[in-house]
């Protein structure tokens, strides 16, 4: 029997998700929604989701012990996935807020996109961004087997991240501005982009994420 642990924390759209690995897990596979350190200890892998403000999401984290939960198991080396505000709260810090200190796993920013935020024919874009962009694959890596560069996949997002370390970066976007969409080192994979609202390709990089050892 394969564990995918879905940390629950009260922010996110935990069932979306769990549904979305129990439909590309294989027979043998339990995904359960936990904030329990013993169940998460004992996962095979870990997603971390998140919707709603870095504030919020932050504080309940700290509340109930998933920022411990969520540096063990990176430390640990099992297989482990960031999504939306799950992604941003792995970075340093968050504008969102008045400013908001994340967890500090991986050197990196979370910026507005600002309330006058233009294409690149002057076009005014609306913040914040939500629906569906392309996402140019910056490095080769096994989440992304199968699936084409400049997919499309779905967004609902006002802030985004800038890794200070660009060798980390997996994937970029561009909206108004360009900014890292997907973070991956060793262990770790993270996307802005909400796989389980992003279709095929979005299935099919959860699927990858079930059958991953971890190996970049």
């Amino acid at each position: 029997m394969s564990t995918i642990a879905v940390i629950d924390y009260g922010m996110g759209n935990l069932h979306s998700v769990a549904k979305a690995l129990e439909l590309v897990s294989n027979d043998g596979t339990e995904v359960i929604l936990t904030a329990d350190p013993v169940k998460v200890r004992n996962a095979d892998r870990v997603l971390l989701p998140g919707v709603g403000a870095i504030r919020d999401c932050m504080a309940e984290m700290r509340r109930l012990g998933v920022d411990k939960e969520v540096h063990e198991a990176i430390e640990s080396g099992k297989p482990f996935l960031g999504i939306c505000v799950g992604y941003q709260a792995l970075t340093n810090f968050s504008e969102e807020n008045d400013g908001v200190e994340c967890l500090g796993e991986f050197d990196g920013r979370v910026n507005f996109f600002g309330k006058d935020l233009k294409d690149a024919d002057g076009e005014k874009l609306k913040v914040p961004h939500m629906g569906w962009n392309q996402v140019k694959q910056t490095m080769d890596h096994p989440l992304w087997a199968g699936i084409e560069d400049d997919t499309r996949f779905y967004f609902v997002h006002s802030y985004h991240v800038h890794l200070a370390d660009k060798t980390l970066v997996a994937g970029t976007c561009e909206y108004g501005v360009p900014f890292d969409v997907a973070l991956a080192k060793d262990n770790v994979f993270a996307t802005q982009f909400h796989p389980e609202k992003s279709s095929k390709a979005g299935l099919a990089l959860l699927k990858n994420f079930v059958n991953w050892n971890g190996q970049p």
